[in-house]
């Protein structure tokens, strides 16, 4: 990939004449694409719910098949709106750029660089593409060790300053919360989350990485999205002492 500007067509031509054409990988990863978008994990219609119950299309990635569905709701770059949808379109970007799967890559660049203890499994669409928002599965030690790539700077594998670039928010929400490029960013540090609980978060301040695997009742909530946030407080105070 030349450029966080290159338009995301140049690598999945699939995505002309969708509400993703003239939208950047940058817009992509950042999920400011401005395509309309409904991330309500509670209701069985919306597009989260939906988007890989498409009927696939041979030939076509259902992450396509499904932007085909969709239409704009703002200029590209404008407004913030966190889509799984756009973080399987930045796999699928990334598989067209290296000529190989989403799985295979991430065990190159990832699993070995990073010395996992076990192996990573990764959901296949019914297309038999790596799901790139969703679906990954690994043991919670590996999660850490991740995160712990993430805080040494991916020395080798990295661009320099990538992980610097990719954590400084271009969306900002208030209380030194934001978005950068597939990370969440918080007042102290930042990190990767899932739904029901599951999260990686990088203190690189502290030279700390806590990784979390949970199975909350619902898919997210703010109550334990405060849990989470009062444990990692506790554990940097721990810490420090």
């Amino acid at each position: 990939i030349a450029s966080v500007d290159d338009p995301v067509t140049r690598y999945v031509p699939g995505l002309a004449d969708t509400a993703y054409d003239g939208v950047t990988v940058g817009q992509v990863a950042t999920m400011t694409s401005g395509v309309a978008w409904d991330e309500n994990y509670s209701d069985p219609e919306s597009d989260v719910a939906q988007m890989l119950a498409i009927a696939p299309v041979a030939g076509e990635s259902q992450a396509v098949t499904y932007a085909r569905t969709l239409s704009r709701e703002a200029p590209a770059g404008e407004k913030w709106v966190y889509k799984t949808l756009e973080t399987n379109l930045l796999g699928l970007i990334v598989e067209e750029a290296v000529d190989m799967s989403l799985a295979e890559y991430a065990n190159l660049k990832l699993v070995e660089p990073a010395g996992f203890a076990g192996k990573l499994f990764w959901m296949q669409d019914l297309t038999g593409g790596s799901i790139g928002g969703c679906c990954l599965s690994l043991r919670l030690s590996d999660y850490a060790r991740f995160g712990q790539f993430v805080l040494e700077g991916g020395e080798g594998v990295v661009p320099a300053g990538w992980f610097d670039e990719s954590v400084t928010p271009t969306s900002e929400f208030g209380g030194g919360f934001g978005y950068g490029y597939q990370w969440w960013t918080y007042p102290v540090g930042y990190g990767a989350q899932g739904i029901f609980g599951q999260s990686i978060t990088i203190l690189p301040g502290q030279e700390m990485v806590i990784a979390i695997v949970s199975n909350w009742p619902k898919a997210t909530g703010r109550e334990f999205s405060q849990a989470r946030l009062a444990l990692a407080a506790q554990l940097v105070a721990a810490g420090a002492r």
